[in-house]
Parts: structure tokens; sequence; C-alpha cells
């Protein structure tokens, strides 16, 4: 059936031009951007990303010209072998990745590129013993690693961002209709590091492919979310797509099946779906709550000249009290007192009741784009989110976390169904799933979505992953409230 569509679309693919020979089945089509659409941009992508790379490998270079400590001569020679560290990322395959993926952060290949700035780091160590340069010292060595991470980091994320302001985004058309369809076209809208944007969205069957090479129009992507997967369309798209060069994606058509608590894994050519069903280890948690221990106590040491000259700011322009405290909803529903700066006028709890009624709401939620409470200090605090500063005395207490879904007032969760307790089962947090992936523009579905992930799948690293992006919506303060 595959072939026969191949055929069929060599048919029905233009004449060219005289003294050209048409490509066959068995002659592939020769390179061309034009003919591979999008493909410029991914190849532009990589290649910057290996200016990134060397960028960094020559940062860690000139760190050990700049130390004073007469290295020079390393510096020289470790600059001169900084195209040994691209060779290790493209071993890594760190500028794949992008490719394949529909989203792909710089925050999803920190693990990798620890290790490929350690693996640089040693192959910089052993070629340096064999020019005039000599052996590294440990201080060297180890000044060599933190900036070839860190800069490694730092180049690869602001080469992303330089890619998507200077290319066109993806063209996207999306095969599907109804709620998985709403669902892919708002992802791509909520998350604009995607770099898409939906040309079309419609349903296809196969002879639709079959029958016209221009089947889905000028797109570099194809996206299936439809609820009836049929395989002889999929058959055709990965044919019709790998031709073309278009990539494809394909959402489960069954949501609660696959579920976010699942893992594909592969028994020879037997694909498997292993679902996580056991509590998170002892160890996890105890990892989790010293790594709150340790970055609350760190961060409110570091940030005190801030705090006091909030809390001097408050006072001055609205007085005492500077603290906000309400009682929310912690793990396993029990209470307890969330700090917070205060943005809004002094009798806010009392005004609330005229704003909202929680027993005339349809779900357990609300949150106002513009809330009338809030004074002009509290809106600069809260876009910046500076006033959630004060939760880090929660954490160190062991009320919250740095990473767990949001703290519900009691109101709002003695409204909650069963089905939408399980938030309850960890730690509130003073940054979340729900935070980096929309904040206030989420729906309650969504939130709930988004933070069952979490807690399905809670580790160490998601932590980590998590705060990273944390620094992104709190920079543009996009969808706080």
């Amino acid at each position: 059936m595959a072939q026969n569509a191949v055929d069929d679309i060599e048919r029905a693919s233009p004449p060219v031009g005289r003294g050209h020979v048409a490509p066959t089945a068995a002659q592939p089509r020769p390179f061309s951007l034009l003919r591979r659409q999008g493909a410029w941009r991914d190849a532009l992508l990589r290649r910057m990303l290996a200016m990134a790379d060397l960028g960094a490998a020559l940062a860690a270079s000139v760190a050990l010209g700049v130390t004073g400590s007469g290295q020079v001569n390393h510096a020289l020679w470790a600059a001169l072998l900084a195209p040994v560290w691209l060779v290790f990322a493209k071993v890594a395959g760190m500028y794949d990745r992008d490719q394949r993926s529909l989203r792909h952060l710089t925050v999803d290949e920190l693990p990798t590129l620890f290790s490929w700035s350690l693996m640089g780091t040693a192959a910089l160590t052993l070629l340096l013993t064999v020019t005039p340069a000599g052996a590294l010292s440990a201080g060297a060595v180890l000044r060599v690693w933190i900036v070839a991470s860190i800069g490694g980091f730092l180049f690869r994320a602001l080469a992303r961002l330089l890619w998507r302001r200077i290319t066109p985004p993806e063209r996207v058309v999306i095969i599907g209709e109804g709620a998985l369809a709403a669902a892919a076209r708002r992802k791509l809208e909520l998350f604009p590091d995607i770099h898409a944007q939906v040309t079309d969205e419609r349903l296809l069957i196969a002879t639709d492919l079959r029958d016209s090479p221009d089947a889905l129009g000028n797109v570099d992507r194809v996206v299936v979310a439809t609820s009836h997967l049929d395989e002889e369309v999929i058959a055709e798209l990965v044919t019709f797509c790998r031709r073309r060069q278009i990539k494809l994606s394909v959402v489960p058509p069954v949501r609660g099946m696959f579920g976010t608590a699942v893992q594909l894994n592969h028994v020879a050519d037997l694909p498997v779906m292993e679902y996580n069903t056991w509590d998170v280890s002892r160890s996890t948690l105890l990892l989790k709550r010293l790594l709150d221990l340790v970055v609350s106590a760190a961060a409110l040491v570091a940030l005190a000249p801030l705090l006091l000259l909030l809390t001097a700011l408050l006072l001055v322009s609205g007085g005492w009290p500077v603290l906000f405290t309400q009682t929310r909803v912690g793990q396993h529903g029990q209470p307890f007192t969330m700090l917070k700066f205060r943005t809004m006028v002094p009798n806010a709890e009392q005004l609330l009741r005229q704003l909202v009624t929680f027993d005339e709401l349809s779900e357990p939620m609300f949150k106002f784009a513009r809330d009338p409470r809030v004074t002009l200090a509290g809106r600069v605090l809260r876009r910046t989110s500076l006033d959630e500063l004060p939760q880090l005395l929660n954490v160190l207490k062991g009320d919250m976390s740095l990473v767990g879904p949001r703290p519900e007032q009691i109101e709002l969760v003695e409204m909650y169904a069963e089905q939408h307790r399980f938030r309850l089962a960890v730690k509130p947090g003073m940054t979340g799933p729900m935070q980096i992936y929309g904040r206030g523009q989420l729906t309650f579905e969504e939130r709930l979505a988004v933070e069952r992930e979490y807690v399905e799948n809670i580790s160490i690293a998601r932590d980590l992953r998590i705060l990273a992006l944390t620094v992104a919506p709190v920079v543009s303060g996009r969808g706080a409230f």
C-alpha cells in the first residue's frame, strides 16, 4: 500500500523543466532547500548551537588565562583544541533533538550538558598533557568544567532565542477535530517557544494523500490529533511526510488510556507501555526536603537586603502590615498559614465577598485579570512574583515545598470533587507546573492536567527542571495577575 502511494505521488508530481531527469521511486530527489520546505531552519539552528558550544569551549579556554597563574599557554592550546568539544556534542546527539521534538528546551538537556562538559574537560586535560603547555592543575580542571557547563547552557539558550527571532515559525496543519485537536492547538498557543503556527485544521483520509501530492499544502509539520486514529492514514502520512521532509507528530487518541504516568519502552520490536503505579520512594522525598531546606535557607540569607528593601517600600506606600497571611490547604488537606507580601488594600478579604460568591462558582477556582483590590505597588510585586518571597519561610518550616501544586484556599478545596483531591497528596509549592505552563491563563482542567502529570512523576530532576523553567515566566510576567 505504501509503495502504491509513493507511485501515485510520483505520477501526480508536476513535470520538471526541459533537460532535467524526472526522479523516480528508485532515484532519490536531489537536495533542495525549497523542496525540503522548512529544513533550512533546522540546519541553521544546528549551526547556531554548534557556534554556542564552540563559544562555551572558548570561554572555558579563556578562563584558564585570566587567573593570573601563568596559564596563558594552557589557554591558547585549549582554544586550538576547542573543535574537539563539537565532536563530543555531535556524538551525544545534541544537534538533532530540536528537529525530532515538538518542544525541546535548553533546560531539557541539562543532564546531557553536564555530561558533555565533563567529557570535554577530561579530553582537554588528557590532550594538554602532550602539548608544550603541560598538564592542568586540579583547580584549573574544575574551572574549565564549571565555565563550560554554565557557558554551554547560557549560549545554547541564547542561540535558540535568537533563532526564534530571526526565523519564521513552523507552519503546522492539525489533522483531526474535536477536543483533542483543540487541545493540540491550545498547547501551540500557550508555548511560544515551540515556534509554530497553525495554518489549517482538517480531517484526512488515505485517498487524499494518494490522489493529491499537495493534499497538505505548504507545511512544515503535521500534528495528528484525532480520537479515531486510522492505521492506513498514519501509514500514508509517514510515507508522504518522509518524502517531503515534513515533520510528523501524533497525539495519542485516548488521553485517559495513556495518561501522564506512562512510559513507552521496547522489548525487541514490541512496544510496551509501562505505568507508574507505585508510591514515591522515601529517598526521593528525603532529597526533595533536603533541597527545600538548603535552597530556602540560602535564598533567605542571600535575599535579606531585598526583603528589607521591599518591607520598607511597602511601609512607606501602604503602612502596616506588610505581610499578608491567609489559611491555605496543604498536604493531605492540612491547613497552614501562608505568607506573602501585601499587594492588596487592607480590607481585601471583606471586599472579596462583593466580587465573587463561592457557592455560585462553576468550578473551584477564580482569578481576576484586573483585581480592583490590588494596589499600585502590589501590581509590580505580583508581575515580578516578588510578593511570594516570604513563602520561603513556609518552605523552611515544611508547610510548603519549592515545587508543587498551587496552594488553594479552604473554600475552594471544599468544592473539590474526589478526582480533584490528588493534588493534595503532596506539599503545595512556591512554583510548580501551573506557573511554568501558563499561570493565570490556564483553565481549571488544564491546571489539573499539568499538576496530575507532576504528582504522578515526582523526581528531583523534575523539580530542578521546573525551578529552571520558572525563571522565564517570572522575568516576562506572562500570565501573572
